[in-house]
């Protein structure tokens, strides 16, 4: 699909333009195991798992492998779609670098896309151009310009979520914002083991109470609902890509229990399992 690709030694980034040509297969499975980031110009409709996002100017969507991305409309424009494994860049082991994981991928609000304002777009529109030059000029030393130019992005692009997500946390100076992203880094490691505020705050040396405390005050939902959105989500994934029972799913998110597992995905969607997965692949045959 593309020669814009370093694929050497298990390491791996490539490069494709969003358009007509490359639609299918970025709506495919092709790269969902992938680390993934889409620069959009306006007029752009976008769905990730079970959101759907407009783009009214540019902007920019990180995607992780375990999210389901579908483009639904095409902008105007053609854009740029970069993917890349964690042999290549793990943002994990580089959170001292980026400090990314937790704002970009796996954010407490499950919110992928971060506008890209007009002053910042030169830059942003600079580094894509230059990511996909040195595609083409395949030097000795590519895997390096290539990794320096995607962290450049993924710092910059961290810098505009945190004003756009977190500007009021930010400003006031007893405010935590590291508490939830690390948190955040937290459940989205364990959600299948562990369901309790409690347990979370053991792993961060804290008290249950002085973690729910710091979210009230940054205005962020509670801990509790975030381990409970965290874990509704995984299940609508399964219940919609997968053929699993509603009871296979409750003991893979950690229930030992599939009717109390039931009742909880009820009390948080408002239907049953069996229902939200025959009402959405019902709505999905229809537009098929």
């Amino acid at each position: 699909m593309t020669n814009n690709i370093f694929d050497e030694s298990l390491k791996t980034i490539g490069m494709l333009h969003v358009d007509h040509d490359s639609l299918n297969v970025i709506n495919s499975d092709a790269y969902k195991s992938y680390i993934k980031v889409m620069y959009l110009p306006g007029g752009c409709k976008i769905k990730v798992d079970f959101d759907v996002y407009q783009t009214d100017g540019p902007a920019l969507f990180f995607i992780g492998p375990n999210q389901v991305l579908q483009i639904e409309g095409l902008c105007p424009q053609p854009g740029y779609f970069i993917f890349y494994n964690r042999d290549f860049y793990c943002i994990q082991i580089h959170d001292d670098e980026v400090a990314c994981d937790g704002l970009l991928y796996n954010n407490i609000n499950n919110m992928p896309m971060t506008a890209v304002p007009e002053q910042e777009a030169t830059f942003i529109d600079y580094l894509f151009k230059q990511i996909e030059a040195e595609f083409i000029l395949k030097d000795a030393s590519q895997e390096e310009m290539l990794r320096t130019y995607l962290k450049q992005l993924l710092i910059k692009s961290t810098r505009l979520w945190k004003q756009q997500h977190l500007d009021g946390v930010l400003t006031d100076k007893s405010n935590d914002p590291d508490a939830f992203r690390r948190f955040t880094q937290l459940v989205e490691a364990n959600y299948k083991q562990k369901h309790t505020v409690a347990d979370y705050a053991d792993m961060m040396l804290v008290a249950p109470k002085t973690l729910t405390h710091k979210f009230k005050r940054m205005g962020l939902p509670q801990p509790g609902e975030v381990i409970k959105n965290r874990i509704i989500l995984e299940a609508k994934r399964l219940l919609v890509h997968t053929a699993m029972t509603a009871k296979e799913i409750a003991y893979e998110l950690g229930y030992d229990d599939p009717a109390y597992f039931s009742r909880l995905f009820f009390i948080k969607s408002g239907e049953s399992p069996s229902g939200f997965r025959a009402k959405y692949l019902g709505q999905a045959n229809i537009y098929a």
